[in-house]
């Protein structure tokens, strides 16, 4: 029998940016995601449970799977990141469980952040 890991779970996600520091302060202030650099173009972030990473090394390309971000306090993440120029995309609205909004980042991808139904 196999043994138990991750199997068929998400393990990481990349992102192409234009620049990584710009990357790294955006996640990190808006999230408290946590870097370790792997060299110029490769930096790994953390957010406490997921690791993936920034890169320099492709083109930029929006797009793609849609990255959710779970958070406790939606309204006071909505904030903090649109003080930090993300653009809202799609205002908060209700599913069953739970609310969310979307919003695109300094390089144009677009993420969703939610909590559950209060």
């Amino acid at each position: 029998m196999s043994a138990n890991g991750n199997d068929l779970q998400i393990d990481n996600i990349e992102f192409n940016v234009g620049d990584i520091s710009r990357s790294k302060a955006f996640y990190g202030s808006a999230f408290g995601w946590t870097f370790v650099d792997y060299g110029p173009a490769y930096t790994e972030f953390h957010d406490g449970r997921l690791t993936g990473g920034f890169t320099t090394g492709e083109p930029v390309r929006p797009g793609g799977p849609l990255v959710i971000v779970y958070a406790d306090d939606l309204e006071a993440t909505q904030a903090r990141i649109k003080s930090l120029g993300a653009v809202i995309s799609r205002e908060t609205f209700s599913f069953p469980g739970g609310r969310r909004f979307h919003f695109v980042d300094p390089d144009g991808y677009e993420l969703a952040v939610w909590t559950r139904q209060e």
